[in-house]
C-alpha cells in the first residue's frame, strides 16, 4: 500500500463498482470496461499502468479514476504479468475489460497520447487530451491523442475533449485514429478541436479492414480535414456540429460506406465528398443543415457531395438510435459535449438530460461475494447441421484477441483437440471467405476445459448486423439464410476463459 500511495495510485472499493455512466449507442453497444471489477483512482500515468500491472490477469475487469494532469514526467513504463505499458504513453496493448474515466477537478492528458492496439472492450470517458505531438519535443503515441490498431474490438469514447495547437508542420497529427483492424467503436459527446487533422479509419487505400464505427453528437471546431477520414468500412455520422472546417471533412474514400443524417455543418468547406484520391467511397445523407457551406470544384481526385449533398449509396445500421433534429444540434452538443460537462446526454428530444448516479462516487463493495457455481453448464447436445462444413474451405480466420497458446486458425481445422480462447471472459472469432458465401446455421463446438458462455451473438461481419444473440453455451444456432464474407461470434459473457474448438458453418 505504501509504494501504491507514492507512485499516486488510491484502491477506493475492491469490487462491484459501476464502470461508466450511462452505456454506449451504435457500433459500441455491449461495450462494458471494468464494469464488475476492482476500482483505483490514479493521479500520474505512471499509476494507471501500475493498477493495469498488479491485475490477475490481463482481462480482470478494472476501471481507473483519474484525477490530476497526466504527463511525461510522470509516466512512465511499469512491468507486469497483465499488462505492456511503455513510456510517455498510456499503453493499453493486449488486454480486456478496462475504464478509464475522469472524475472530480478532472482529468487531463497534456502531451501523452491514448494508445491502444490488440485490446477489447475499453471504455474512455470524461477525460482531457491535448497537444500531443509526434515531432518536436516531448512526443507521444505517434502524435495521435487517441490511436487504436491492429485487431482493436469495442470501444467506446465518450465525453472526452481532444486538441491540438496546429497541424502536421507544428508536429501533430490525428486526433483520433484508427488502423489495421479496428471495428465495432463509438464516439459520442466529444470535442475534437484546433487540429490538421481530426482522424481517420484506416491509414492507406489498402487499409481498409476497419469499420463499423459510430460518431455522433461530437463538435469538430477549427479542424483542416479528416473528420473524419474513411478507408472502407462502415460509418454512422450523426447529431454531429462541424463548424469551421478550413478545407474538407467527412472523406469516404476506398469504397467506405458514411451514413451521414441530422448534422449541422457550419462556416466550413467542402464537408463531405472523396477528396486526395480517385478512389471513391459512398455516402448516405438525410437531415443535415448547410449553414455557409462552400464548395469548391470538381476533379478527378476531388469530388465534394455539394451543394446538394445527395445520396450516392444506401448504408444500413444494425441498431435503433434516437435523432435529435439538426436544428438543434449546435444548442444540444453545446451543453453536452467534451470532459466536465456533467456527462449530459439527449435521447432525441432536444433536451439535455444528466445522469445519475454520478461516476466519482462508486458504489460500496459487496459484504457477500456469489457464490462459485459449482456445476458447469453441460455441452449442447444439439445434432450438428447435416451438409458440409464450409468453414474447412474458408480462406481464413481472425478475432478479437487469442489467450497465450492458441491460434484463429484453430476453429476451422476440423479437429477438436484444437482450440481458440480469448485473452478474457469476452471475444470475438470470425471465419472469412474470399467470396460471398451463403450460410444458415453455425455449429459453436466447444473444448473441454474451458469457461461457460453466459451469452453471445452472431453476426454478420460484413455489415455488423446480428443473426442471432442467446444466452447460455450456443451449440447450434440457426437464421435466415445470408450471404456474407465474414462471419463472427461474439462472446459477450462468460465465467473464466471459453474454449472454442471448432467454428462450423453450414449452408
Amino acid at each position: 500500500m505504501a509504494l501504491a500511495t507514492a507512485i499516486g495510485v488510491t484502491v477506493l472499493t475492491t469490487t462491484g463498482a459501476q464502470a461508466a455512466t450511462g452505456t454506449a449507442n451504435g457500433f459500441a453497444a455491449g461495450t462494458t470496461g471494468g464494469a464488475g471489477g476492482t476500482t483505483v483512482k490514479a493521479t500520474t500515468g505512471t499509476a494507471i499502468h501500475t493498477a493495469l500491472c498488479t491485475r490477475a490477469s490481463t482481462s480482470t475487469p478494472i476501471t481507473i479514476q483519474v484525477e490530476g494532469t497526466i504527463n511525461h514526467g510522470n509516466t512512465a513504463k511499469v512491468s507486469g504479468n497483465s499488462c505492456n505499458t511503455a513510456d510517455g504513453v498510456i499503453e493499453l496493448k493486449g488486454i480486456s475489460n478496462v475504464t478509464i474515466v475522469g472524475v472530480g477537478n478532472g482529468a487531463t492528458f497534456d502531451q501523452v497520447g491514448i494508445h491502444i492496439r490488440d485490446s477489447s472492450n475499453i471504455i474512455i470517458q470524461n477525460v482531457t487530451v491535448k497537444n500531443v505531438k509526434k515531432s518536436g519535443s516531448p512526443t507521444s503515441n505517434g502524435g495521435d491523442a487517441i490511436g487504436m490498431e491492429s485487431t482493436v474490438r469495442k470501444v467506446w469514447v465518450d465525453h472526452v475533449t481532444l486538441e491540438a495547437s496546429g497541424g502536421e508542420s507544428e508536429g501533430y497529427d490525428g486526433l483520433f485514429d484508427m488502423k489495421n483492424d479496428v471495428e465495432n467503436v463509438t464516439l459520442s459527446y466529444s470535442i475534437l478541436r484546433n487540429s490538421g487533422r481530426g482522424g481517420l479509419i484506416g491509414s492507406s487505400e489498402t487499409d481498409t479492414g476497419s469499420g463499423y464505427i459510430t460518431f455522433h453528437h461530437n463538435l469538430y471546431s477549427n479542424i483542416d480535414s479528416r473528420t473524419p477520414l474513411l478507408r472502407g468500412g462502415v460509418a454512422h455520422i450523426y447529431n454531429n456540429h462541424y463548424v469551421k472546417l478550413n478545407e474538407s471533412g467527412i472523406n469516404s474514400r476506398a469504397g467506405a460506406k458514411a451514413k451521414v443524417e441530422n448534422n449541422y455543418f457550419e462556416d466550413s468547406k467542402d464537408v463531405l465528398g472523396t477528396f486526395y484520391t480517385d478512389a471513391a467511397g459512398t455516402w448516405q445523407t438525410s437531415g443535415n443543415i448547410l449553414d455557409n457551406v462552400t464548395w469548391s470544384s470538381k476533379s478527378s481526385d476531388h469530388n465534394p457531395a455539394g451543394p446538394s449533398m445527395a445520396s450516392t449509396g444506401s448504408v444500413s445500421v444494425p441498431y435503433s438510435y434516437s435523432l435529435d433534429g439538426a436544428s438543434c444540434v449546435p444548442d444540444v452538443v453545446r451543453q453536452t459535449a467534451g470532459a466536465n460537462t456533467g456527462l449530459k446526454t439527449s435521447n432525441g428530444t432536444c433536451t439535455p438530460t444528466t445522469p445519475t448516479p454520478d461516476p466519482t462516487t462508486p458504489n460500496p463493495t459487496p459484504t457477500t461475494p456469489n457464490p462459485t457455481p459449482t456445476t458447469p453448464t453441460p455441452t449442447p447436445t444439439s445434432t450438428a447441421p447435416s451438409g458440409t462444413n464450409l468453414s474447412l474451405t474458408a480462406s481464413g480466420a481472425d478475432g478479437s484477441s487469442k489467450a497465450s497458446g492458441t491460434s484463429y486458425g484453430n476453429v476451422k481445422d476440423g479437429s477438436l483437440s484444437t482450440y481458440w480462447s480469448p485473452s478474457g471472459s469476452t471475444g470475438q472469432i470470425s471465419v472469412k471467405w474470399g467470396s460471398a458465401t451463403t450460410i444458415s446455421s453455425v455449429n459453436v463446438r466447444q473444448a473441454s476445459g474451458g469457461g461457460t458462455i453466459s451469452a453471445w451473438r452472431v453476426l454478420n461481419a460484413d455489415t455488423g448486423a446480428v443473426l442471432k444473440s442467446g444466452s447460455g453455451a450456443p451449440g447450434v444456432v440457426t437464421f435466415s439464410s445470408t450471404s456474407l464474407k465474414k462471419v463472427t461470434l461474439d462472446i459477450t459473457s462468460a465465467s473464466g476463459t471459453p474454449r472454442i474448438a471448432e467454428l462450423e458453418t453450414y449452408k
